[in-house]
């Protein structure tokens, strides 16, 4: 049996996984990462919480922006290119589509929260 051909598929399909994923340029931060970052490197951090504005209102991570996913588009503008970006949501979903957006208009330094505010274990100011 010739096994050039189940090598040569692996090896495409293996791939194409990995540069998926090394090309997202998005990264995960979990609550408690974040936590440590706030603590240590507060300044070099911008959070965005693309939340509604009656979600945000509802508790949210105190040095937060509250520009919703749906106005996201317009006001990337306003976002500092030089300094980490930490997306975060009610449990993931539309952050990761918030970093995409902001990947896709030039940011490097992108975060996900991981589990978004569903998973937020630090203070929260209402």
């Amino acid at each position: 049996m010739n096994y050039t051909w189940v090598i040569l598929v692996v090896v495409i399909v293996a791939y194409f996984f990995w540069s998926r994923k090394r090309g997202s340029g998005v990264s995960q931060i979990s609550s408690t990462a974040l936590q440590e970052r706030l603590k240590s490197d507060a300044a070099s951090l911008e959070i965005v919480d693309v939340r509604e504005p009656s979600e945000f209102k509802g508790g949210h991570i105190a040095k937060a922006k509250n520009i919703p996913l749906g106005t996201l588009d317009r006001m990337l503008s306003e976002l500092p290119k030089d300094k980490d970006v930490v997306f975060v949501c009610r449990s993931g979903a539309r952050s990761s589509m918030a970093a995409r957006k902001a990947q896709k208009s030039g940011f490097k330094a992108i975060y996900n929260l991981t589990g978004g505010m569903s998973s937020w274990s630090g203070p929260v100011k209402k």
